[in-house]
Order: structure tokens, then sequence, then C-alpha cells
């Protein structure tokens, strides 16, 4: 079940960035975003889904889009989500949209979620997409990663 909710997420996302947006589809207010109010939409009820694997690519193509509207949801899903899959992605969305309330809430996983996994990969995404070394942990303990921690 959980890989025909995958499957069927993956084939929406590919379906909705791949038609092209409607005149007078774009989203209002919402420049940053290059497809249709549609697509925003469907994403948004996605990242709502009882399916996690719905949830988790519906977030990731809103980071991929840089979808300031998502900020929000994504954040809910940060902090209250269970599976750590799923804060994960979403805040690696929130690092990619790169808005400020989003980063900061990136940030913070990265030093107090309960999860180790979830406190590093978000630490790695904060340090990729949004301000290079500010975890340098993270350097340390890729040493061929092509950045370097101050000693």
């Amino acid at each position: 079940m959980k890989r025909a909710g995958a499957l069927l997420a993956g084939i929406l996302a590919l379906t909705a960035l791949s038609l092209p947006a409607a005149a007078g589809d774009k989203a209002p207010g919402d420049n940053n975003c290059a497809c249709g109010r549609n697509t925003i939409t469907s994403l948004m009820i996605g990242i709502q889904s009882d399916n996690e694997g719905l949830r988790e690519s519906a977030a990731f193509v809103l980071g991929e889009l840089k979808c300031t509207e998502a900020v929000i949801p994504l954040m809910r899903m940060l902090h209250e989500e269970e599976s750590e899959s799923v804060r994960i992605t979403a805040a690696l969305a929130l690092s990619l949209i790169g808005e400020a309330r989003g980063v900061y809430a990136v940030k913070r996983a990265a030093e107090f979620d309960e999860s180790p996994r979830v406190r590093v990969l978000s630490a790695f995404f904060y340090n990729e997409y949004v301000h290079p070394a500010t975890f340098a942990f993270i350097y340390e303990a890729v040493p061929d990663s092509g950045h370097y921690a101050s000693n």
C-alpha cells in the first residue's frame, strides 16, 4: 500500500510539473512559483494526506518550486510529524524555499529535534542551501566533502 501511494505521489508530481499552467492559472500574489494555482492547491492538499509517501512527495515538490505559500504547513510538518522521514523532507523543502521563518525552523530542528537523524540532516540541509559552515560537525563527519571545519 505504501508503494502504491508513493507511486501515485510520484506520478502526481511529474504530471503537475510537466503540464503548462493555463492562462490565468498562475497563483495570484505568488510570483515565485513557476506553476499554476491548481498545481499549488493539489500539492498543498497532498501535504495534508494520510498517506506518508504522498505527504513527502508533495513537500519535496513544493520545496523544489520554492513555493513560499507552503512555508507554514511545512513548518507544521517539521514540528509535529511522527515520521522522521517526513520531518526530514520538510526540512529539505524549507531549506530549498529559503524563506526566513522556514530557515529558522530548520536551524532549530538541527539543534533540538528529538531524533539524531533529523538533527544531522537538518544541519546538512542548512549548511548546503542556507548558510555554509554553520554546523561544522557535518564537515568533520564527512572529510571528503570539500569543506573544511576550522580546528
